[in-house]
């Protein structure tokens, strides 16, 4: 059965069933809407099942049409990263894995210095809270929130140090005079992050710290609920960096002691075929 379904007519039918629309399929894969229709049809017969439900206005996918599209999407994908992982021009693609809140708050702001100054380079990068798995061959270069604890085969670069302190709006500013003025306004939590409000009271000899007001399980979330005026967060001086040059966030504290450390950090094979350009992306990221 499987000889019977040619690769391209798989193709055809990928395209239409997740255009929903022959002639978008057509246009896309520049074909005539007929020989899509056609080649559509031919799949249909040597499959021996109705892979689209035809009207005149409109195409849906049947239950075998649903079963295939899952599969082909897959296998494209998987043929797609095949290709790049061979491809002689695999040496320009770099892809990135980030924790989510640096991809955020820092990166997504800085990659256009970096692709300006590397032409020819494009930059893939994915977010999330684990750890990237090199030998896998799906990044090159993983930005991690706290000190990878497999060292081994890696080089690990710190990403600077980051002041830990309360952060909050301009208005909400306002309503604090003191350090203990704190116990008076919503707190925000970060949930994630390693440095807490228990901390920095302390660092401040303040005693224990009231309930946080709300919590938040990734930090753009809290500079963002702190920079609409909803509490005040304790957040990293590099994460909130962009809201703190444009004036939404404020330090309204100027005599306080605040929580000092080396938040994030940037990890990639000692090996390995783009383990240069990997280099280049640290220095780069590293230099200011």
């Amino acid at each position: 059965m499987l000889q019977m379904a040619s690769l391209s007519a798989v193709r055809i039918f990928e395209a239409a069933a997740r255009l929903a629309s022959f002639r978008a399929a057509a246009e896309e894969l520049r074909l005539s809407p007929s020989a899509v229709s056609h080649a559509i049809s031919k799949l249909e017969r040597d499959l021996g099942t109705s892979l689209f439900e035809r009207s005149t206005r409109k195409v849906t996918l049947t239950l075998a049409g649903q079963t295939l599209l899952s599969h082909a999407s897959n296998a494209f994908e998987e043929l797609r990263r095949g290709v790049e992982m061979i491809s002689s021009n695999k040496t320009h693609l770099l892809r990135v894995h980030c924790a989510p809140s640096y991809a955020a708050q820092v990166l997504s702001g800085r990659l256009p210095d970096f692709l300006g100054k590397h032409e020819g380079v494009e930059v893939r990068v994915a977010a999330s809270t684990s750890y990237a798995r090199f030998v896998d061959g799906l990044f090159d270069v993983d930005i991690v929130y706290g000190e990878p604890s497999n060292r081994e085969d890696l080089i690990v670069v710190p990403l600077g140090e980051e002041i830990v302190s309360p952060l909050c709006s301009p208005k909400m500013a306002e309503r604090l005079k003191t350090l203990r003025d704190l116990t008076k306004v919503p707190l925000i939590r970060s949930d994630l992050k390693r440095i807490q409000w228990i901390d920095w009271f302390e660092l401040n000899n303040l005693g224990p710290p009231p309930l946080p007001a709300m919590s938040f399980d990734r930090s753009f979330l809290a500079v963002d609920a702190a920079a609409n005026g909803l509490g005040v967060a304790l957040e990293s001086n590099t994460l909130a960096k962009r809201e703190l040059e444009n004036g939404r966030l404020v330090k309204p504290f100027t005599t306080s002691r605040d929580n000092r450390y080396i938040g994030h950090y940037l990890a990639y094979p000692k090996g390995g075929s783009q383990r240069r350009l990997a280099r280049i992306f640290a220095e780069w990221i590293t230099s200011r």
